[in-house]
């Protein structure tokens, strides 16, 4: 290349920048024509020209040009922009600039702006249990990409350490391999590159996604937009098989809370502590023992709570705690009597408010306060369950939307007072047209032999 054809080409990256300031590196490249390692060669030029520049290597490149600084010693004014640009063009129209450097495939031209709903989705999980990303794909993976640029043409990418277990799990047709991508954790621009090759700009990306990954693919090009309620009403209603996944679970579950009860009951109570097998019964014993029974069922539970304290070594449960428990019950069964489809949300959980006042209790809900002193539940009345432990539906005295046939959620009264202690029953079901199909088999006796 001349040196005329040098200098042209810089001409015309000014330009660029004086007719659209504030593009990021991939645009003021797109605008310019040249690759981006060009772009950098050039940006480093201006600099020694005197222009002001700083920039990073690699795709992180940023560059900050002060166009009112100073050329060769003296100041710049509006009227040498103007003339850059006239220049600029000139020399374009005239057939001097052309890119003889050129190592990289250009960056493609933006096409026309696609609207947000009709934008390719992308994902790239938070970790492994990221439930937007699994329920996308049915696999679970630490690091990976998935895009979905239309239904039906979607590709999942993953590092060499877990492409065979996602050809063999994951529900994408299309799984591919780049160990670049997982190397340099450069999922977001891998994206972006492929939307781009695709003629796109846009994407809507899950409220999960970290911060960086959105940056990353801001900077390289695409117009990354946070869809908070992305798959919220798919994820809500389940299916049949999503249904029974839940209903298993829930099954084992169970199991480990009879084998902590089966534990409870052997024990001996010395000195006011629960002692088994020679040594104190505690919290860190019974937590392994529960997680050793879901184990055995294929499942684990990292989040599981075991925990004691010296009132729970007590033989006998206190009258006023037999009390919350009875009326704990009977709220349990009034919320889960007015479930169905068409119910709002808040309607269960008024309705399990108002039996525990009835019974002499309170809540922290307006208007179901109840007498001072008493046992009060201080939370909502149940959630959905899914992939993530809460999710929509939520039932509290604030949700009017609608309960819908598929929806999977609790109901969990309970009754706490300071000093005493707490009482909460838990069910789990579904949503029907009949009402709420019930996935919870255990019994909600008090005596510890009923569980056994």
């Amino acid at each position: 290349m001349n040196r005329a054809e040098r200098l042209a080409r810089l001409l015309r990256v000014l330009a660029a920048i004086i007719s659209e300031p504030g593009l990021n590196p991939l645009e003021l490249a797109d605008r310019a024509g040249v690759s981006e390692r060009t772009l950098r060669r050039d940006l480093a030029q201006l600099r020694d020209l005197g222009y002001e520049v700083a920039y990073t290597s690699g795709y992180e490149v940023q560059e900050r040009l002060n166009l009112e600084g100073r050329a060769k010693g003296r100041p710049r004014g509006r009227g040498d922009d103007a003339l850059l640009q006239a220049v600029a063009q000139a020399v374009e129209t005239a057939g001097l600039w052309r890119d003889t450097e050129h190592v990289e495939p250009l960056v493609p031209r933006r096409g026309k702006p696609r609207r947000s709903g009709s934008a390719p989705i992308v994902l790239i999980p938070t970790g492994e249990d990221d439930a937007d990303f699994i329920y996308a794909t049915g696999f679970g993976v630490e690091t990976g990409l998935y895009i979905r640029y239309a239904d039906k043409e979607d590709v999942l990418i993953v590092s060499p350490l877990e492409i065979d277990r996602a050809r063999a799990q994951s529900r994408v047709s299309n799984v591919v391999e780049d160990s670049e991508a997982y190397v340099h954790r450069s999922w977001a621009r891998l994206a972006a590159r492929l939307i781009r090759e695709k003629g796109m700009t846009e994407a809507r990306v899950s409220p999960n996604l970290r911060a960086v990954h959105l940056e990353d693919l801001r900077t390289n090009g695409v117009d990354a937009q946070v869809v908070r309620d992305l798959f919220l009403a798919d994820r809500r209603r389940k299916s049949a098989a999503e249904a029974a996944a839940i209903q298993d679970a829930q099954g084992a579950a169970e199991s480990a809370v009879v084998e902590v009860v089966r534990a409870l009951a052997q024990a001996e109570i010395k000195d006011g502590i629960l002692w088994s097998n020679g040594g104190p019964l505690t919290s860190e014993r019974l937590y392994a023992r529960a997680q050793l029974t879901l184990g055995e069922k294929g499942y684990t539970c990292p989040s599981m709570i075991v925990a004691g304290s010296p009132e729970c070594a007590l033989p006998h449960f206190s009258d006023e705690v037999r009390r919350m428990h009875a009326a704990v019950v009977q709220a349990l069964d009034a919320g889960i009597e007015s479930i169905a489809p068409g119910v709002p949300g808040k309607d269960p959980h008024l309705n399990v408010c108002q039996v525990l006042i009835d019974r002499g209790f309170g809540t922290r809900t307006a208007g179901y306060e109840g007498p001072d002193g008493v046992a009060k539940m201080n939370h909502s009345t149940g959630h959905g369950v899914g992939l993530d432990a809460h999710e929509e539906p939520s039932l509290r005295d604030t949700a009017d939307d609608p309960l819908a046939e598929g929806d999977v959620v609790t109901v969990e009264p309970g009754l706490y007072l300071v000093g005493l202690g707490g009482v909460r029953v838990e069910d789990t079901g579904m949503v029907t047209k009949q009402g709420f199909q019930n996935f919870t088999t255990l019994t909600r006796s008090l005596d510890p032999l009923d569980y056994l």
